[in-house]
């Protein structure tokens, strides 16, 4: 069984992932993190984040297993991921290990913002987790003050905005949901309420799926 979730920043879908994930016993991968890999290999290098052809070299011998999610968590990795997941070439080099991924034996969840509409079109569940803009940055507000992070709202309103302008319009893959997704808006949800609705739809999902 594969479930593909997608959606915009601080949506809830890697919460919900995870939970769903945990729930039905399956491996979980944010493909999220795989380009603030990418960003961060150049960062780390002292390379601009639009240096093509080295974004195309980090992903191309990236190594899911060695992901250091700690490390790439943040405010700033987020933004750095947006810009260099708008080359094809980059979002070319990373296809095959995320299919990999979602072809384990028992299946897998996956999120990000083209599993359902490029990597996995051919899951049997497809979930578009959403939120306005000013609750997801509420939400990314909480997340970072919880960290012990500085947090300015309004800054963070702002990159989400952007984000989303540069995700939805990148030429390649962009963000969008897959014809056969099931949109779940999570605004005005907690995260137990947004899980069980959540569920509810990825068994109706499977129910369906098991009755053709």
């Amino acid at each position: 069984m594969i479930i593909a979730i997608d959606g915009p920043a601080a949506s809830g879908k890697g919460t919900l992932a995870k939970r769903l994930a945990a729930h039905y016993g399956l491996p979980h991968l944010d493909t999220g993190l795989l380009y603030r890999a990418v960003a961060k290999r150049l960062l780390d290098a002292g390379l601009p984040l639009d240096a093509r052809d080295h974004a195309v070299a980090a992903a191309t011998t990236l190594d899911v297993a060695t992901l250091d999610e700690d490390a790439l968590r943040g405010r700033p990795m987020g933004e750095a991921a947006s810009i260099v997941a708008a080359f094809p070439d980059v979002r070319a080099a990373l296809l095959a290990q995320q299919r990999s991924f979602a072809a384990q034996p028992a299946g897998a969840v996956l999120d990000g913002r083209d599993i359902g509409t490029v990597i996995c079109p051919d899951a049997p569940v497809k979930l578009f987790v959403t939120a306005s803009a000013e609750e997801r940055a509420r939400r990314r507000t909480l997340e970072l003050v919880g960290r012990g992070e500085p947090a300015d709202e309004a800054a963070i309103l702002a990159d989400i905005r952007r984000r989303d302008a540069r995700d939805s319009g990148r030429a390649t893959a962009p963000l969008l949901p897959a014809p056969d997704a099931v949109i779940l808006d999570t605004t005005g949800l907690t995260i137990e309420e947004a899980f069980q609705a959540a569920l509810q739809l990825v068994e109706s999902r499977i129910a369906a799926y098991n009755s053709l």
